[in-house]
């Protein structure tokens, strides 16, 4: 029997394959493609993303293939300049285009020993006590004890689930695409910049070599997005938009998204998780979507891998969907914002200019930032200690840094007293004694995902923490 199954092979299903092969879980990803895909629908990685590629020791494949950026603007394009003292090391963002994300993830899968199937849809499934039983639209039928749904807004593995998706349709369409222009370069910047001073869902990015990456607002709403728009539709919107359709030609691919908001009321259903767009889809703004993806992959990798070991407390499993939902449900109330914020209309306008003053206060900029970027996220773990349930920074300590200890994806515990003890569960907490670590606290207990599960410094009130997160001694 498989131990995990993940249907959907794009940047969450391959990071936790990723996560999973940590802990020795046999894991299958399928992939309803046969090519990885070429659409560039994500453009980049946020701040919070890129500390969990550092934590799992991948940051400078991806460093060495990216282009930093300035964080500053990056809520509904309002303000300038990154605001000061981010709590992060990395207060930028990491720009890189959506299938180098994918192609580097999956090298990382495939190195740790997931397998990789493609061509391969999920088109059945059903579960008992012991496990889940999955049908493939070629035939196959697979058992694993654990099944994820990693597949996408128009998730088969929801929709099979029964599992509702409630919210608002699309209202608004938008066409996306790669292609050459005939057009001058400077003509193009020209335009584009005073059409942007209105209609800031337009734009004509240079790629190099006279392409561009085309965004332009649709006519009108489609009855199936999963059919790609033609060059002609791009040519048509181009000239009601900016006047010119900048001699367009030579698409290398086409695409349109819309503006739904949508969560699913469960993570959960028995064996059956989801995770990524199957979970929730909302509006690009602020470029959120495949970052939240990849967080919602990290918090359930570990967890997953615990029951499939045989060691997860009971409720583990179900603190994915208690910690993960409600950060979904708080990036949907964000991007539907700053799709108000976009608009033409007066009303939003008005409420744009007055939210562009009150971002001039350094703590408003900040926070705003921080919602876009997830480092500001605490869950909610039962404490009243503030530390507890935020995840840590890149804190230095005597010998190195925080992140370099949490290659393994395993639980940590960095002591300050050298009083205390992992004991029975040194197999799967780390124990790091250094009472130089720049701390607020005299000892913090971390799970694998970088988040405080405790703080303090005495070791009866230790023990039931580490059970808690990681199990039976």
């Amino acid at each position: 029997m498989i131990d995990v199954i993940v249907a959907g092979g794009g940047p969450t299903g391959l990071m936790l394959a990723s996560e999973l092969r940590l802990h020795g879980v046999h894991v299958v990803v399928l992939e309803r493609d046969d090519e990885p895909t070429t659409v560039v629908r994500a453009l980049g990685l946020h701040a919070r993303s890129i500390e969990l590629l550092d934590q799992r020791g991948l940051l400078e494949r991806f460093l060495a293939v990216g282009r930093k950026s300035p964080l500053g603007g990056y809520f509904a394009g309002i303000g300038g300049a990154t605001p000061p003292r981010l709590d992060t090391a990395h207060g930028y963002v990491l720009g890189i285009p959506q299938p180098t994300i994918d192609r580097l993830l999956a090298e990382r899968a495939v190195e740790l020993g997931a397998e990789i199937r493609r061509g391969c849809a999920v088109v059945g499934l059903s579960q008992d006590d012991d496990g889940v039983a999955v049908e493939t639209a070629g035939g196959d039928r697979l058992r694993a004890r654990f099944l994820v749904g990693c597949d996408g807004g128009r998730s088969t593995v929801r929709r099979l689930l029964g599992v509702g998706f409630p919210g608002e349709p699309s209202t608004h369409d938008t066409l996306l695409g790669e292609m050459r222009v005939t057009a001058p370069a400077e003509t193009v910047a020209s335009v584009v910049a005073e059409i942007r001073r209105t209609q800031r869902g337009f734009g004509l990015g240079p790629l190099g070599d006279g392409a561009y990456r085309v965004v332009v607002p649709a006519a009108e709403v489609a009855e199936d997005r999963s059919v790609p728009p033609t060059l002609d539709e791009f040519r048509r919107q181009l000239r009601a938009v900016a006047g010119t359709d900048f001699g367009v030609h030579s698409p290398r691919w086409l695409s349109r998204f819309g503006n739904a908001t949508r969560l699913a009321e469960r993570y959960r259903t028995g064996r059956v998780f989801l995770a990524g767009d199957a979970a929730h889809v909302h509006p690009p703004t602020g470029g959120q979507g495949l970052n939240l993806g990849l967080q919602d992959a990290v918090n359930l990798g570990w967890k997953l891998a615990a029951a499939v070991a045989g060691r997860a407390p009971d409720d583990l499993l179900d603190s994915y969907h208690a910690e993960r939902h409600p950060v979904a449900a708080d990036v949907l109330t964000n991007s539907r914002a700053q799709m108000e914020l976009i608009s033409t209309e007066p009303g939003p306008q008005a409420v744009r200019r007055l939210l562009a003053r009150l971002m001039e206060f350094e703590e408003v900029h900040r926070y705003l930032i921080e919602q876009v970027v997830a480092t500001g996220i605490r869950y909610d773990l039962g404490s009243a200690d503030e530390l507890v349930g935020r995840r840590l920074p890149d804190v230095p300590l005597s010998d190195g840094r925080l992140y370099q200890l949490m290659h393994r994806g395993r639980g940590l515990l960095i002591d300050r007293t050298g009083r205390l003890s992992v004991g029975g569960w040194a197999d799967r907490v780390d124990h790091v004694v250094d009472a130089g670590a720049r701390l607020d606290a005299p000892a913090v207990l971390l799970r694998p995902d970088g988040h405080v599960a405790w703080a303090g410094a005495d070791q009866p009130d230790l023990l039931p923490h580490l059970s808690r997160w990681f199990g039976p001694a």
